[in-house]
């Protein structure tokens, strides 16, 4: 099992539909080559942890690298994971943007500002915190 994070920047403005979008069409995808992950966003930004096997991560990834949508993308970390973080989650996608200004604010404190939102970390173990915070704030994920 492998664990690959990477961060990117959107190629438009992005929003609470614009995440659900997404979620809905990696599920299936995800599901059926046995990846899970989570994905956060800010109006500019994202920010994704997927977890599954060698090969169904690089497919994954060179998927994400062909879709428009994104451009500035980096890989943050991609190596073997003793364990899932993730493993009752297909897809969950949180939005950290007008709808959730308190949990902005809150990430903001902790991991900085860039480009007027949050600062998704470039390192492994900034990123994984930065998943756990947002899983256990008050804000519900994107569906």
């Amino acid at each position: 099992m492998y664990r690959l994070i990477y961060k990117s920047r959107s190629s438009g403005p992005v929003s609470r539909e614009t995440v659900s979008r997404i979620i809905h069409s990696s599920m299936e995808m995800n599901r059926k080559h046995g990846v899970r992950g989570a994905l956060l966003a800010t109006a500019t930004h994202f920010l994704q942890v997927l977890e599954g096997e060698y090969e169904a991560l690089n497919e994954t990834f060179f998927r994400i690298l062909k879709d428009p949508g994104h451009h500035d993308i980096r890989i943050v970390h991609f190596a073997p994971a003793g364990r899932h973080l993730f493993q009752d989650w297909a897809m969950r996608g949180f939005g950290v943007f007008d709808l959730n200004r308190n949990l902005e604010e809150r990430l903001r404190e902790k991991y900085g500002e860039e480009d007027g939102g949050v600062r998704f970390p470039e390192e492994e173990w900034s990123a994984l915190s930065m998943v756990f915070d947002v899983s256990m704030m008050d804000e519900p994920a994107i569906s």
